[in-house]
């Protein structure tokens, strides 16, 4: 039997095989990988801290607010925080300062730890439900944070550990290796030695050969330091700084890691050795003041400076991307075979307890910029045991 198709019957066909082009074919063969099957279901809202006032009074600017669970697209991941760091910088972040153009209201936080429990179909070649990532990323205080795949690094485990290496563990380790230019030998001053990043300076100083001076405000600091290797703990509330490094040191330091500013900064710019060099990573003593610094004697600084061919080198974390994801597996490769200590600080002896709960964030800031941190302070966000 022969067929035939008029002009008109053949235009239709084609019509109708066009229309199936444009039809949406939705791919569901990665819906198990989604949705978070094995657990308790994900719930529809959750807890997020947003900056509503641009204020360095962290308890003025940041409120806790109840928002929709995101849905991750193509490339992302949604992550279920276990733990969240604290930076001195969240400050910074919530007065406006690295970003004055953003709009209010907008999130905070910058790095977490936790679980995928849902993600996009290209980010499910790389990851898939239940894995334990830890990343950096804003908005990191929240429940439930969305990440990009490439940003987030795989854990073994929920371990709060890998926090101290995502900022901490790897400004120490740039900033002393790539500006401090660290030789055996040599004298190294690090200040707030017993926090989150001076910990990590105290160590990587070590390993290089370096004689280590570290400055805290406790006994128990003091102890802490001497089981890291720092070789002279101070502890400026029993000692005067000055007059012990004039008297101990008296061709002065060759490398300062300084990270508290104000009467520190030109107390350490006073005791640096000809050709020392001074590593600006932060200056906390201003942070919560509403310029963000602490005064220091910049008039002297250039024949200071020029007398003992020193100099002052800052350090932004950001602007060494390049290096980063290579310093993260290496410290981290590091902590795990017990080459190098992450301490964590999770609020265990405050009056208040742990720090449980993303509530907890405003009393973890607190406790920090009252200096009673040994190692980095973590919050834990979604208890294991809830």
């Amino acid at each position: 039997m022969s067929v035939s198709l008029t002009c008109k019957s053949v235009l239709g066909c084609r019509r109708v095989f066009q229309a199936f082009q444009r039809r949406c074919i939705i791919d569901m063969s990665y819906s198990n990988h989604f949705m978070d099957h094995k657990r308790s279901a994900i719930p529809s809202s959750m807890k997020k801290m947003m900056v509503t006032k641009r204020s360095p009074n962290f308890r003025q600017a940041v409120s806790l607010q109840t928002v929709p669970v995101p849905t991750p697209s193509n490339s992302e991941l949604l992550i279920r925080n276990r733990y969240v760091g604290i930076n001195a910088s969240d400050i910074n972040y919530s007065a406006g300062r690295y970003d004055p153009s953003v709009t209010l209201p907008f999130p905070i936080g910058f790095e977490g730890v936790g679980e995928v429990v849902a993600l996009g179909l290209s980010a499910s070649s790389h990851f898939a439900v239940g894995d334990t990532v830890a990343y950096l990323n804003a908005g990191a205080f929240a429940e439930y944070t969305l990440v990009s795949a490439q940003k987030a690094v795989p854990l073994k485990d929920p371990q709060p550990e890998a926090l101290a290496v995502l900022v901490s563990g790897t400004t120490a380790s740039i900033a002393l290796h790539r500006l401090g230019e660290m030789k055996q030998g040599e004298t190294v001053l690090v200040t707030a030695a017993a926090g989150g990043t001076g910990h990590f300076a105290v160590q990587f100083a070590k390993m290089a050969g370096c004689h280590v001076v570290g400055t805290c405000s406790s006994r128990e600091k003091v102890e802490f330091l001497k089981s890291i290797g720092c070789d002279r703990p101070i502890n400026y509330k029993e000692e005067n700084l000055a007059e012990t490094l004039r008297r101990e040191y008296p061709k002065g330091v060759d490398v300062v890691y300084e990270s508290v500013g104000g009467a520190v900064f030109d107390l350490a710019i006073n005791n640096l050795a000809t050709h020392g060099r001074l590593l600006v990573v932060g200056f906390i003593s201003g942070y919560q003041s509403e310029s963000g610094l602490q005064p220091v004697r910049g008039a002297t600084l250039p024949a200071k400076l020029l007398q003992k061919s020193a100099s002052v080198r800052g350090f932004f974390l950001p602007h060494f991307l390049s290096e980063y994801s290579e310093c993260v597996q290496k410290v981290m490769q590091m902590q795990e075979k017990g080459k190098i200590l992450c301490a964590i600080d999770d609020g265990q002896m405050d009056e208040g307890g742990r720090f449980v709960g993303l509530e907890s964030v405003y009393r973890a800031i607190d406790y920090m910029y009252a200096g009673k941190n040994q190692g980095k302070v973590v919050v834990e966000v979604n208890p294991s045991d809830i």
